[in-house]
């Protein structure tokens, strides 16, 4: 009944969908201006994203035959054709967004400018800035018999030259823009405010000095998107480590998927590089602005121009935590729920350093998936191993885009003496848990952290999650067995309190849908509110439909991808769907089951998709304490009341605002001032 093709969105189109709704973010009045320029950028390089994995990865199946169609009956064919026809309309809407930001940017005197468009003395510090930084770190590459057409790495920027020689026909060079030097330049002492010139502009403006004795003609710039996507003999590597390695020197050479080049109304160029790249005319995008519009994130970081900002955020200290010497002894007494970036990502970083030096602590366990390039946590790890600490620290080396950052944090973690695990073969350990084993007296006492969030304390400032201090002694069991079973020494045919995928998470999220159907169809009502990033996982979709059929209450709050349709009548038309896009990246994964009045909350580091529930180690972990569950339950009904960030997802799969009169609420507003009166006042 349920297991439709109509009852079922596209992926990729979804995910498309989500990076409109981001991209809207920069169109938003209200918005400080600089804020508004990053969400340009923001879009420009999740599209990046999604061309180098999405894309590349269907254009492999048509290129291999397959035409197996997914869950809303499209094959990849199909697919590319709807995708090309969306991801048109976004970039011309993100360019036509940019152009009136960059109209407003000049009002506040910020300038962007050609060489030709600078002052006298502009000209004389731009001609020193060209000879004596960029020009001996240009190589112009004659292509010809005798020089064939270099290897362009991925996503990097390059200038297409037309030149000519008296009478002999066109020849063709490539100018690749060095990408060590500042994309956008900054021209000092030009009147009031900020001059910038783009880095490519002034290389075409001087291009002449690099072919003596040539007439350039044309200069076009371009870039190549290739395949990105790792591919790692997951059952065959016997060093993940290695084949790791291996796979990020293919992925800068990978098969072209996409090429941005400069409009041009002759297409010499144009055909030339087609032929090259063996591209498609229906990959190429001809951009009438600049290629790729993710480096104004520079921009937003402009010096003199707060007032264009978000007034900074602190994040805060709760009060229960304030002004402790030993974490130890306040976790030991109860539960600590902390929610980044409103509350501060410290008393994490605290809890390591202070098990590194502490006489009593004997053993550290932690996973890490993506940290930060200047990590406090690993940093921490480190002094412990150094103090004779046993320290186990499992290392995701296969974290998308973060791979080697992670591969060096893990060899300077080995240097130190710690026990460092590269993922499991097979699995991406995507679960985020430390545990710290202390000895007190005669007994052994484990103390734990648990997120939704990575333990990075970079992103903390802009990610909103929720993470759990406790001492269970339940949960501090079931989080020895989670990092025996990690290391490969078993697998528990049970556990106590925490949930493990791929070990059964699916089938624990079903049976709790199960149960809230059982509560509406004895008339005590269901009830079921979920959070998470994406929901694409058709079994649990399914099981959904028949809750929403039988009557349970469903709201969902995804913020990106979303395959399941709410409001089909006898289907989901008990389903809510909305999607909170704003300063902060939504990213917590929460869910709430009404239980028949005994509410039950539950945190995660799993979405709800087929890779999280059968492809990575994962963890669910319930809140225990009933004022946690009351706090995490108005979080949740803050984010449903939101009329100013959120959009609603109508029944053809298309969003619109929340828009509604009354009383105005910015969820994540409101949560920033909870956090503040938390430090205040103890609750």
């Amino acid at each position: 009944m349920f297991n439709k093709e109509q009852n079922f969105l596209n992926r990729e189109l979804s995910w498309l969908k989500f990076n409109e709704r981001v991209l809207n973010e920069a169109n938003s009045l209200t918005k400080p201006l600089l804020e508004r320029l990053k969400f340009v950028a923001i879009t420009s390089s999740n599209l990046d994203e999604f061309f180098m994995i999405r894309v590349a990865g269907l254009k492999q199946q048509v290129e291999m035959g397959i035409t197996k169609k997914d869950d809303a009956g499209l094959n990849a064919a199909e697919q590319l054709s709807l995708i090309d026809q969306s991801v048109r309309k976004l970039v011309q809407k993100k360019y036509r967004f940019l152009k009136k930001i960059m109209t407003c940017m000049e009002t506040e005197n910020i300038f962007f400018t050609t060489v030709e468009g600078l002052s006298t003395s502009g000209r004389e510090w731009m001609d020193n800035y060209f000879h004596n930084i960029i020009y001996p770190l240009l190589t112009p590459l004659a292509i010809n018999a005798s020089h064939p057409f270099p290897l362009l790495a991925n996503r990097s920027l390059n200038l297409v030259v037309s030149l000519t020689r008296g009478v002999e026909e066109s020849q063709i060079a490539i100018v690749p823009v060095p990408s060590v030097l500042p994309r956008i330049v900054e021209v000092p002492d030009q009147g009031v405010g900020k001059t910038f010139v783009f880095l490519e502009d002034i290389i075409t403006s001087y291009c002449s000095y690099l072919f003596f004795g040539y007439v350039v003609k044309e200069v076009i710039p371009f870039r190549i998107t290739r395949n990105a996507d790792l591919l790692i003999d997951g059952e065959g590597a016997e060093d993940l480590l290695v084949e790791v390695e291996k796979s990020l020197r293919q992925r800068k050479r990978g098969e072209a998927v996409r090429l941005e080049i400069g409009k041009t109304r002759k297409n010499f160029l144009k055909d030339f590089l087609l032929d090259v790249f063996k591209i498609a005319g229906q990959d190429v995008y001809e951009i009438s602005g600049r290629i790729d519009v993710s480096c104004f994130m520079k921009v937003t970081d402009v010096i003199g121009y707060d007032h264009l900002r978000y007034k900074p955020m602190i994040p805060q200290i709760p009060m229960e935590l304030k002004d402790v010497k030993n974490l130890f002894d306040v976790i030991r007494e109860k539960d600590i729920l902390l929610h980044h970036p409103y509350e501060s990502f410290a008393p994490i970083v605290d809890f390591i350093r202070q098990a590194s030096v502490d006489p009593g602590v004997l053993a550290i366990k932690q996973t890490l998936y993506r940290v930060s390039g200047n990590s406090s946590i690993v940093e921490a790890l480190i002094k412990a191993a150094e103090n004779g600490k046993q320290v186990t620290v499992v290392v995701e080396v296969r974290a998308r885009f973060d791979e080697e950052n992670n591969i060096l944090w893990a060899r300077r973690l080995e240097e130190a003496g710690c026990h460092v695990i590269y993922g499991v073969v097979g699995l991406k350990v995507h679960g985020k848990m430390a545990l710290v084993i202390r000895q007190e007296g005669s007994c052994m006492r484990r103390y734990i952290h648990m997120g939704t969030g990575n333990y990075n304390d970079t992103t903390a400032r802009l990610y909103s999650d929720l993470s759990l201090f406790t001492a269970d002694k339940e949960i501090g069991a079931d989080a020895s067995e989670f990092f025996n079973m990690i290391l490969g020494c078993s697998v528990p045919t049970s556990w106590r309190k925490l949930v493990v995928a791929p070990h059964g998470l699916r089938k624990r999220l079903k049976a709790l849908i199960d149960r809230e159907i059982e509560f509406a169809e004895a008339g005590k009502g269901g009830h079921i509110i979920a959070k998470m990033n994406s929901l694409l996982d058709k079994e649990v979709i399914l099981k959904l439909y028949e809750a929403s059929s039988k009557g349970v209450k469903i709201e969902l709050i995804v913020r990106g991808i979303c395959s399941l349709i709410p409001g089909i009548e006898g289907v989901s038309h008990n389903i809510t769907v909305r999607s909170v896009i704003g300063r902060f990246l939504e990213h917590h994964r929460i869910l709430y089951f009404a239980n028949g009045g005994n509410s039950d909350v539950y945190l995660s580091s799993a979405d709800w998709m087929k890779r999280n529930l059968s492809e990575r180690v994962e963890l669910l972990f319930p809140i225990g304490d009933q004022k946690n569950i009351e706090r995490v339950k108005n979080m949740l009904e803050i984010m449903l009341k939101d009329n100013r960030k959120a959009y609603i997802m109508k029944n053809d799969g298309n969003y619109q605002h929340a828009f509604s009169r009354g009383k105005t609420i910015n969820s994540q507003e409101e949560l920033c001032r909870e956090a503040e009166s938390r430090s205040c006042v103890l609750t």
